[in-house]
């Protein structure tokens, strides 16, 4: 336990931190899983839309590091390869 005023602090601090990095994480999963289902439906011209829309909120969260900015890439690179092969 914390045994310090600054301590104490830190520790709540610690809390909030991880409430809003949970929220961003979540929010990151919501983008990747909506452009998984536009390719699942087979609709190339929607997926491009919902990709290019998720490549937005992928980058805001790997700029904020809340995740590695390779595993950002990795990410927007499956997806898109995905959605390139809608079309053969």
């Amino acid at each position: 336990m914390a045994n310090s005023a600054q301590a104490r602090k830190r520790a709540r601090q610690a809390v909030k931190q991880r409430a809003h990095n949970t929220s961003l994480r979540s929010t990151l999963r919501t983008a990747v899983k909506r452009v998984q289902k536009a390719i699942a439906a087979g609709d190339k011209t929607t997926a491009q839309s919902v990709f290019r829309e998720s490549v937005s909120v992928i980058d805001r969260i790997a700029d904020k590091k809340i995740i590695h900015k390779n595993k950002a890439a990795r990410h927007k690179s499956r997806l898109s390869a995905q959605i390139k092969a809608l079309a053969a």
